[in-house]
């Protein structure tokens, strides 16, 4: 497929914000688009592989201006002067291609084929030459793309695609492009099962490639995979127990909330697969974890649902993610690292067990299945602690014993709900103590002054917005941080945060630099308050950056419907004092 058609799409879903004028267009694209073409799913993704591979295009904003200088013949100083009148590289891309000064002899139509293949050479370089090969690969690119398809390409590069459409955007567009019914209970039946085969395969090309025949059957034979990671299940907040059981009714159960990072373990026959919420596969960095499984959980082939808990090998008390979460992203030394940080397995849930998928069973089938099939044994892997109450003084009993434990507090879950990959759901609630937290992102900072100077020391943090890729800033943080990472005071320090950013600068204007939104952040604060200063409206009261959290993908920080949620809540709620 030509790349131009690709881009007339892109052109026309960026040019409303309305979701159902998106669906029409995508609907249309989708009926015309012959299944050989497929992987332009990803692309309109912003991706160019699977949502379950954690491989992702990796190319940076310095290189991706070098590779349009070279391909443009303009210099890095004329393209960034550019980007910083109109704030949008991508349009930037689109200008200079229209004036491009190098020899268009060797010009190529580029098609979506290329475009796929050479951003999939990305990921898999590394050592010498890296840099200049990535250059050259985007250059290609760019000397073949028309000004409209330079536009999206540079988008594509940076992981700023700005077409405002989720895989739910997609799922409604093939449900409209292939099954025509105009009953609504049909369409939403095929919209259903469009969004279970979804869940199943975590690929969204494969669930087209299916949908594309008609019929809902056919979608029902995509099943889970074990070895291929699947989106977690995530939570929505509450204020109390008493909130809680009105949300879930009674009895429910309540287990604790652990202060570690999601685990979803993968085993069949003798192969066992560790992936995080974010999809990245762990396994090396976790080899206890793998002898915990195959020794003390039962079962041919399986996929658990876990928290991962750091503890003092001395005193046996547990620890907080902030002191473990280097474990995950440690590649080298893994043994000293399992010897310094060990970690405790928690399984709170099973959503696939010798051959059958649970996604459909209620939680109280799984959790009774886990009970038979893992041996425990603490400091190794147990089942998450729990009970089932109808009492609200039990529950907050057992609230109080989790946080006497040190975890974070607990979650309640409906006994009758089913398991539902990569949505926040109504069936299954955290709460945590009365300081008020959120998962936000580092959009930009400032660089100190004084003793402090040379580090970022004042950040601006961000939540979702409405639109893909929008981030809304609701406040600045600048103090409650220790300076160095070797101090033993909690939290993240600014050396630490500095480091990270510094990386990821987008633009420098004075001691002011705007941040590419990939550092997720545990904030919590005092309150919410309406504010004109920042562009969410609203402030956060008093916000302190606890701890950073690697484990965290963007898609699951706060977005601006939770915020105003929370301002409304608090008006009802919050208790001074």
């Amino acid at each position: 497929m030509k790349y131009q058609k690709l881009a007339k799409l892109y052109e026309k879903l960026e040019s409303t914000t309305k979701r159902l004028k998106k669906i029409d267009y995508l609907s249309d694209f989708l009926q015309e688009l012959p299944e050989e073409d497929k992987e332009v799913l990803y692309l309109i993704l912003g991706e160019v592989y699977p949502a379950y591979d954690e491989r992702r295009i990796g190319i940076s904003e310095k290189l991706a201006i070098r590779a349009l200088g070279k391909a443009t013949g303009n210099n890095k100083e004329k393209i960034v002067n550019e980007w910083k009148k109109k704030g949008d590289l991508g349009q930037v891309a689109e200008k200079f291609t229209k004036t491009k000064k190098q020899s268009t002899l060797g010009e190529r139509t580029l098609t979506t084929e290329k475009v796929v293949k050479n951003l999939r050479k990305l990921p898999a370089l590394e050592g010498q030459g890296t840099i200049d090969r990535k250059i050259s690969i985007a250059t290609e690119l760019f000397t073949s793309a028309k000004p409209l398809e330079a536009l999206y390409l540079m988008r594509t590069l940076i992981g700023d695609l700005r077409i405002g459409v989720q895989e739910s955007t997609i799922r409604d567009a093939m449900a409209r492009a292939f099954f025509k019914s105009s009953e609504e209970d049909e369409k939403e039946e095929a919209s259903k099962a469009i969004q279970k085969a979804i869940d199943n395969a975590n690929d969204i090309a494969k669930v087209f490639e299916t949908a594309k025949k008609g019929k809902i059957r056919y979608l029902k034979n995509i099943k889970l995979e074990v070895g291929k990671p699947i989106k977690a299940m995530l939570a929505q907040k509450v204020n109390n127990v008493e909130e809680g059981f009105d949300s879930l009714g009674t009895p429910c159960a309540v287990e604790y909330k652990y202060d570690g990072f999601r685990l979803i373990i993968h085993k069949k026959d003798n192969k066992v697969w560790l992936f995080t919420r974010r999809l990245e596969n762990v396994t090396k960095q976790f080899p206890e974890v793998e002898e915990y499984v195959k020794k003390h959980v039962k079962g041919e082939s399986f996929i658990l649902d876990s928290e991962a808990v750091g503890y003092d090998k001395k005193t046996k008390e547990y620890k907080p993610f902030q002191e473990i979460s280097q474990r995950i992203k440690r590649k080298h030394n893994i043994k000293e690292l399992q010897n310094k940080l060990p970690i405790e397995i928690n399984v709170f849930d099973i959503i696939y067990y010798n051959g059958e998928s649970y996604l459909d069973k209620s939680f109280k089938t799984r959790t009774d299945l886990l009970k038979k099939i893992i041996k425990q044994e603490k400091y190794k892997i147990i089942k998450s602690k729990q009970i089932i109450t109808s009492e609200s003084k039990d529950a907050k009993e057992f609230y109080k014993k989790a946080l006497k434990d040190n975890q974070e507090g607990i979650m309640m879950k409906n006994l009758h709900a089913k398991y539902q990959p990569g949505s926040r759901v109504g069936h299954m609630l955290k709460l945590k103590p009365e300081e008020r937290d959120l998962d936000l992102v580092i959009t930009g900072a400032e660089y100190g002054t004084g003793k402090r100077g040379g580090w970022l020391t004042s950040f601006i943090i961000s939540c979702k917005g409405n639109k893909r890729g929008e981030y809304l800033e609701i406040g600045k943080v600048g103090t409650g941080m220790k300076e160095k990472t070797d101090s033993k005071a909690s939290g993240p320090s600014f050396s630490e945060l500095t480091e990270k950013a510094k990386k990821l600068i987008k633009k420098e204007k004075g001691k002011k630099v705007e941040i590419k939104p990939r550092i997720v952040v545990s904030v919590t604060y005092q309150e919410i308050q309406h504010s004109p200063t920042y562009s969410s409206g609203y402030a956060l009261r008093f916000p302190r950056i606890t701890q950073i959290r690697e484990d965290k993908p963007l898609s699951e920080i706060a977005d601006i419907e939770e915020i105003e949620e929370d301002y409304k809540k608090q008006k009802r709620n919050f208790r001074y004092g």
